[in-house]
């Protein structure tokens, strides 16, 4: 009688399993989308941030407030901002809980205890800096950030107040959303131009990535587990993927066309690519790529959108997004 290894015979049996059985491929979902109306006047949801609380925050941009959601009661609080015309644009939540904003006309970015109200203003060094635009906090608790007419990217620290800015090489490049990567290493999109940029955090010099055409133009960006890049092309109608080691770019048409204007992004913890067409102001559509297949799913938004500018991913990975023309919160919940 013939005698086979354990060894051999799983072996035997894996070279026998179909390819499609052994890599499970992303499946397509279901999604469920709720839209709860800000109280702001006007009405005008610019960003928003999910708390360490749980509670989800967003910028008042027009009403010049910051607010606060709770999805476990659909109550909402907002604080008056003290300089008028603040122009509230990004949120960032540190680890105490604190909100940070910027004040993107009013050269500023702001710290809001939830807990008193109060608001401490931190003014931007230079008069030219004068449109602070998204933040993000690193892991040793600096808060960067971008501002986009300005062309720079800056950091704050929260305990000394103290800023240092980092002028980007090209000229009108518009910097625009900010991530940070698994290393603490801050990427951004140069809006004005076709580029990505990074930043060292020792040094404050800034690495540019171009992209292949020279008509992109990335206005937010995403990061996955394995620190790759996925950017909203808004001037071609393109989700592409940078992979900063190497500098190769992917890049998917979106289902809208040339004329959707990917904005809005985030991914799931599954590796799905979420991010909004706003090529039509009054219909914004939520699309869903899988990077294993390159499938492309779309909803479309319910209350229209009013053109979603920024998504969070929040608890049971929910996505939360603005939609700022129709003075709308949405949950996207997705199974």
């Amino acid at each position: 009688m013939r005698e086979f290894s354990l060894t051999a015979l799983l072996l035997a049996a894996i070279a026998a399993t179909p390819a499609a059985v052994q890599t499970s491929a992303l499946p397509d979902v279901t999604v469920t989308i709720d839209e709860f109306m800000t109280p702001s006047n006007p009405p005008y949801p610019h960003d928003p941030e999910f708390a360490p609380d749980g509670s989800v925050w967003y910028t008042g941009q027009r009403a010049n407030v910051v607010g606060r959601f709770d999805p476990a009661t659909s109550q909402f609080k907002e604080f008056p901002l003290p300089t008028p015309n603040s122009g509230p644009h990004g949120l960032a939540a540190d680890a105490e809980g604190n909100i940070w904003y910027t004040g993107n006309s009013a050269g500023l970015i702001g710290k809001l205890d939830p807990k008193t109200g109060h608001i401490t203003e931190y003014k931007m060094p230079d008069p030219k800096i004068r449109d602070p635009h998204t933040p993000i906090f690193d892991r040793r608790g600096i808060l960067w950030f971008t501002a986009q007419v300005g062309n720079i990217v800056g950091t704050l620290d929260p305990k000394t107040g103290k800023i240092a800015i980092a002028q980007v090489p090209t000229p009108k490049a518009n910097p625009y959303g900010i991530k940070i990567n698994s290393k603490g290493v801050p990427f951004f999109d140069l809006f004005g131009t076709n580029k990505i940029g990074s930043i060292d955090p020792a040094t404050m010099k800034i690495t540019e990535y171009p992209l292949p055409d020279g008509a992109a133009r990335p206005r937010r960006i995403a990061l996955a587990k394995d620190d790759s890049i996925y950017y909203t092309d808004y001037g071609r109608g393109f989700l592409g993927r940078l992979d900063p080691g190497s500098g190769k770019v992917e890049e998917w048409p979106s289902p809208g066309g040339p004329k959707s204007r990917p904005y809005a992004v985030a991914i799931t913890s599954d590796g799905a690519v979420w991010y909004c067409e706003t090529g039509d102001d009054a219909h914004n559509v939520l699309v869903r790529f899988a990077p294993d297949t390159k499938k492309m799913q779309t909803f479309p938004i319910p209350g229209g959108g009013g053109t979603v500018r920024n998504m969070v991913v929040g608890r049971n990975d929910e996505l939360w997004l603005a939609e700022s023309g129709v003075g709308k919160l949405a949950r996207v919940r997705w199974q």
